[in-house]
């Protein structure tokens, strides 16, 4: 596991009628500050990434498909540098990954819906100098194919 990523299955809370999913809450451990709450969404096929914070921490949970999440540790001091990591996470997998400042990170949405992903972030995004810094979904700095893996 990248230094620092950390990974909380999420559990569904039902009753007569529908259920409630619990993505973030401040009393976990995974929580640090909250910024803002956006969905973005990623059709079946479309790679969205790859992209990196220099102060903001990330908090994916995908809501309604399920998407493929990597991401790579990009950071020079870091104990895991040169690592990559792959998550399947959606509606047969509820779970949050929360990604530190500094770790590479993309999404693809899986299957046949629409990949939505909420994102718990710690920083507002700020339109005038955004914290995004952005690598091509096929950049040989990443040693990644985003390609379905048969066999």
């Amino acid at each position: 596991m990248i230094d620092g990523v950390k990974v909380r299955r999420l559990g569904f809370i039902p009753d007569e009628r529908g259920y409630l999913l619990e993505i973030l809450r401040s009393d976990w451990e995974e929580f640090e500050k909250f910024g803002q709450v956006y969905v973005t969404a990623a059709y079946p096929g479309v790679v969205k990434g790859w992209h990196y914070h220099k102060i903001q921490t990330d908090h994916f949970v995908c809501i309604h498909g399920t998407a493929k999440v990597v991401l790579y540790d990009r950071r020079a001091d870091s104990p895991t540098h040169g690592e990559v990591t792959e998550f399947f996470i959606g509606e047969q997998n509820p779970s949050l990954i929360k990604i530190p400042s500094g770790v590479v990170h993309g999404f693809k949405g899986v299957g046949q819906d629409v990949a939505l992903i909420v994102n718990v972030p710690t920083e507002l995004y700020n339109y005038d100098e955004p914290d995004e810094y952005r690598l091509p979904y096929d950049t040989d700095e990443i040693p990644y194919d985003w390609s379905v893996k048969h066999g």
